[in-house]
């Protein structure tokens, strides 16, 4: 699975090389259901060169469907998908992200991609990473309370000892000495040689594993840990666990782990023990942010009135948006005075009040955060905390 961090995503905000290409679907795990797949993207496919005629003159853009068609005739793709799709082309980009939640058919074609189909499953505050992990191999799995997959590693990112460690990998050391001749070549006596090795092969694997688990740690941070901000979890065995806690610097890594080897156990499982270690920090997460809520309201620094929110939006001040996951508000804003327009939208789903204040909240450099309608504190589907 190909994941989406949050700085290819501040990214696919600021990309405007015209015309934009923005697909949306819901795909299955499982046959038969996945059969529908490839059906539904190429008749979106079809919309949205309808919609591209409509806007510009398709002579100046005749090859920007090539990609698109080349995926729709991939049948090794369409056989391993998961909740949902994004695909994002441009002259200049060509992006495919699996989404863990499901999300509803749309193709539009703009000056600018349609992201806010994407906001409430990056910004959805259930997401954590798993790292698995053993002597031999690292890899690294994202997830929500109902599904963990594993995902693509970073460019960087070795996923074996071999790989990460290449000439520095040990090997055991031996050299032979004589003790009054060895039956070896010049050996007058014939008495056989003494070897003798310098550290033991147990040293020589705990050291490869220390190198092995260091040059994770740091590549896990770098690559994944930072641009994603999510919490890590840490599948492996009691030893490895103690090893890895030992040398690692990541700030992520949650205290509690999950002690097996990650191979040991079916994909199921795997995602049932990571949502049970992860789901208290979780809940406690939740519980703070209403707290953090109910403390800057009670002193003028937070508000759940929309009107006051997008105001705050345009002027900066909102440090934290909270968002109702699963709500929509037919409405838009206006993203220059904040000025909110109520009413019966012909597309919902690309005319949500809701999507287009954490849209401002992200483009502000505020952080976004999908949270369920019962942790919210709020009946009006937004409370934002705010900087000043």
């Amino acid at each position: 699975m190909k994941n989406l961090t949050q700085i290819q995503f501040k990214e696919l905000l600021s990309t405007s090389d015209a015309p934009c290409i923005s697909l949306y679907l819901p795909t299955h795990r499982h046959h038969p259901d996945n059969l529908r797949d490839p059906i539904t993207f190429r008749n979106l496919v079809r919309d949205a060169e309808v919609s591209l005629a409509d806007k510009y003159d398709v002579k100046d853009h005749r090859n920007l469907f090539e990609p698109f068609k080349a995926l729709a005739n991939d049948r090794e793709f369409w056989n391993h998908r998961t909740e949902g799709l994004a695909i994002l082309g441009s002259s200049a980009t060509f992006q495919v992200f699996d989404l863990q939640k499901p999300v509803q058919e749309l193709a539009i074609v703009a000056d600018s991609f349609h992201i806010k189909p994407l906001i409430r499953v990056m910004q959805a505050t259930d997401r954590y990473q798993v790292l698995g992990l053993n002597r031999h191999e690292a890899r690294l799995y994202e997830g929500n309370q109902d599904a963990l997959d594993e995902i693509e590693l970073a460019d960087g990112v070795s996923q074996n000892i071999e790989e990460a460690l290449g000439k520095e990998l040990t090997e055991p050391h031996l050299t032979s000495a004589s003790y009054g001749g060895a039956g070896r070549p010049g050996s007058p006596h014939g008495v056989p040689a003494m070897h003798h090795g310098h550290g033991g092969k147990k040293d020589e694997v705990e050291l490869d594993n220390e190198k092995f688990f260091r040059a994770i740690d740091r590549a896990i941070l770098e690559h994944h840990s930072k641009p994603s901000g999510l919490p890590l979890l840490l599948a492996a065995l009691p030893e490895h666990q103690a090893l890895f806690r030992k040398v690692s610097h990541n700030p992520f890594l949650l205290d509690d782990g999950l002690e097996y080897d990650p191979p040991s156990i079916s994909a199921n499982r795997r995602r049932q023990e990571a949502w049970r270690a992860v789901e208290p920090q979780y809940l406690q997460r939740l519980e703070n942010m209403a707290d953090d809520f109910q403390e800057a309201q009670a002193k003028q620094l937070g508000s759940g009135d929309l009107s006051d929110i997008a105001k705050a939006l345009i002027a900066g001040r909102v440090g934290t948006l909270m968002v109702e996951s699963g709500r929509q508000i037919a409405g838009r804003v206006d993203s220059t005075t904040g000025k909110i327009e109520f009413g019966e939208i012909d597309h919902p789903e690309v005319d949500d009040l809701l999507d287009d204040l954490a849209e401002l909240a992200i483009r502000m450099g505020g952080e976004v955060l999908v949270v369920p309608a019962e942790r919210l504190g709020t009946k009006t589907g937004a409370a934002a905390i705010y900087r000043f």
